[in-house]
């Protein structure tokens, strides 16, 4: 398998794991504090990429390697995570998850703003299609009725999409699972602090669901799933293997109506529908 063949299935896999966040962290934020969420899912993660870098005897990333340390934390580690457990105080997984459908956009708008990448303008046509799907869906949908929540969503995927970007440009120094592990050891103290400051008063009310949720989205969703994702954005392209977010709304809607017992309507399925077709031609067209 050639690398960028590689670099497609990496990101794959990790799209399928980043599918069933959003509703793992509805479930998680029905018992928990969102601030808590947050910082406990990046602690739990970043207490076991400790101990991988630890038992892999990693070299430590050179001092101007920080900088984008930081992006990638305050992306991914803290920004989406917190952003998206607030918005699901007020939209449900399923319509949070549609708003995923903006995320190749703006991971490739970050992919030539920090690694230089150029796709060809046919791929911003195909690109710009499937964001404009989501909009319209949103504004379909009538912002007065969750205007917080939708704001919430869109703060994150940004956050989200810098993030993607800048891991994976650093991924090709450093290495993909490499880079997930040093951005949340770089956020640990301060995860762990405000872990403690926030920790509910009594555990005895938590519901396994709500721990089955927290599990996820601190192993898989906060590590696992960039292991992969970061090392195929490194090796297919950052714009181009960003269009596989493409069919993380068609997953997680999948995942909402079987789990979570959520409605799935014809809005969302149609929506979801004309944003992956959109994939092939962005695909096409992005190098």
């Amino acid at each position: 398998m050639d690398r960028t063949a590689a670099g497609w299935v990496n990101g794959l896999v990790g799209v399928v794991i980043f599918s069933g966040s959003l509703p793992a962290t509805r479930v998680a934020v029905a018992q928990f504090d969102p601030v808590f969420l947050t910082v406990a899912r990046a602690a739990i993660a970043g207490v076991l990429a400790a101990g991988l870098l630890v038992l892999f005897r990693e070299r430590r990333p050179a001092r101007v390697d920080l900088f984008s340390l930081a992006i990638v934390a305050a992306g991914v580690v803290i920004g989406f995570p917190l952003l998206t457990a607030l918005a699901l105080r007020h939209v449900t997984a399923a319509h949070s998850i549609v708003f995923i459908g903006l995320l190749p956009l703006a991971t490739a708008i970050f992919g030539v703003v920090r690694a230089g990448e150029r796709p060809k303008p046919l791929f911003w046509l195909f690109s710009l299609a499937g964001s404009a799907c989501v909009v319209g869906f949103a504004l379909a949908q009538g912002f007065a009725a969750s205007a917080t929540g939708d704001a919430l969503m869109l703060a994150a995927v940004l956050a989200c999409g810098l993030g993607y970007a800048e891991g994976a440009r650093l991924s090709r120094q450093l290495g993909g699972w490499q880079v997930i592990c040093w951005a949340l050891v770089l956020s640990l103290p301060v995860m762990l602090a405000l872990m403690l400051l926030t920790a509910p008063q009594t555990l005895s009310g938590i519901g396994t669901a709500a721990w089955v949720g927290l599990a996820y989205v601190s192993l898989f969703s906060m590590l696992i799933g960039f292991v992969f994702w970061y090392r195929g954005l490194a090796q297919g392209g950052i714009a181009a293997v960003g269009q596989l977010q493409l069919l993380q709304p068609f997953f997680g809607l999948a995942i909402a109506a079987a789990l979570l017992h959520e409605t799935v309507t014809p809005a969302m399925l149609a929506v979801t529908l004309g944003v992956v077709a959109c994939v092939a031609g962005a695909r096409k067209f992005a190098r």
